[in-house]
């Protein structure tokens, strides 16, 4: 089962390079660095929804879902799973970023930016949580594109992310919604 995962996601990195064009390349390293280190998350909806009281548990909520989705996914999953990028397998000229160090399963960028999702979908009105899917979704397709990660890293980081977000959402409602009120 796993040789035809692997082959599969092998097949779609090689079917998705072949859109490349310099265009692409440029939108796609644009999502991708916006997707660093949960930058877009932080910047636009954590730090301005602590800002005011109304939205602050939703900063709040976030902010540790992100905590908690960095934790599964970057120390214990990617160090139990050790699988190595695509891009391992590529000369040097043939990146178009910076080859990553660590391990390739699961997405980061990804399983960040489904949490941010996840948390908004349950805490934000429409006009929030559709255009921070559009993003989730850019952003792991950009890994991809990047050939930083195959489709199975990218589809287990969503899901990752979103799971966290809704429990931790779910979890925090419980425990600290006393604090916001």
């Amino acid at each position: 089962m796993l040789k035809k995962i692997q082959r599969l996601d092998t097949l779609i990195v090689e079917k998705i390079a072949k859109l490349h064009t310099p265009f692409l390349n440029r939108i796609m390293v644009l999502f991708t660095k916006l997707g660093n280190g949960a930058f877009i998350w932080w910047i636009t909806l954590c730090f301005p929804f602590m800002l005011m009281k109304r939205t602050r548990a939703t900063g709040v909520y976030l902010t540790l879902s992100l905590g908690v989705t960095f934790i599964l996914g970057e120390i214990i999953i990617k160090h139990i799973i050790g699988r190595m990028r695509p891009s391992s397998l590529l000369e040097d000229d043939e990146l178009i970023i910076k080859r990553p160090k660590d391990y390739s399963f699961p997405s980061g960028h990804t399983a960040s930016s489904f949490t941010a999702f996840a948390v908004t979908l349950f805490r934000c009105p429409p006009y929030i949580f559709i255009p921070v899917l559009f993003v989730a979704i850019i952003i792991g397709f950009s890994r991809m594109y990047l050939r930083v990660h195959y489709l199975s890293d990218v589809v287990c980081g969503a899901i990752l992310g979103f799971l966290s977000g809704m429990v931790c959402n779910l979890v925090f409602e419980a425990q600290l919604s006393q604090f916001f009120m």
